[in-house]
């Protein structure tokens, strides 16, 4: 049965991506790096996320790649443990070269949130989320 999941993401230049997901707080499992993909891990259940070459990503999915420009194909929902470190990340997203389409907010009275895109136009959803406040 299945023991692991794991999300591929094609990208223009792994160096450049990884460089940008270390600023933004992200870490690498290194061991699994290539000169053409890198292996990243997302929180405290280690999610791994690949990042690979756009050329070699699709040889994987035998498809035409989504043009992030024009429009999305999955927005990627990571979780924060505040208010406080939702606007960190945003502001770390922005410095290190992101794009904020969505500036931090409020939304239905119990999550705060932003939301982003990578170098490479990948969304991403970052949230707060308040049970207390669920009504």
């Amino acid at each position: 049965m299945t023991k692991q999941i794991w999300l591929n993401l094609p990208v223009k230049e792994v160096a450049k991506s990884k460089a940008f997901f270390s600023k933004i707080g992200f870490s690498f499992n290194e061991e699994h790096d290539t000169p053409s993909s890198t292996c990243m891990i997302v929180g405290e259940g280690k999610f791994v996320v690949m990042l690979f070459e756009e050329s070699l990503f699709a040889s994987f999915s035998q498809n035409k790649l989504t043009d992030t420009k024009l429009s999305s194909e999955v927005l990627i929902s990571i979780d924060a443990e505040s208010v406080a470190e939702v606007d960190e990340l945003a502001k770390k997203v922005a410095e290190a070269g992101g794009t904020v389409f969505a500036p931090p907010a409020e939304s239905q009275g119990w999550m705060y949130g932003f939301g982003f895109a990578d170098l490479d136009g990948h969304r991403w959803n970052v949230l707060f989320m308040d049970f207390s406040k669920l009504s």
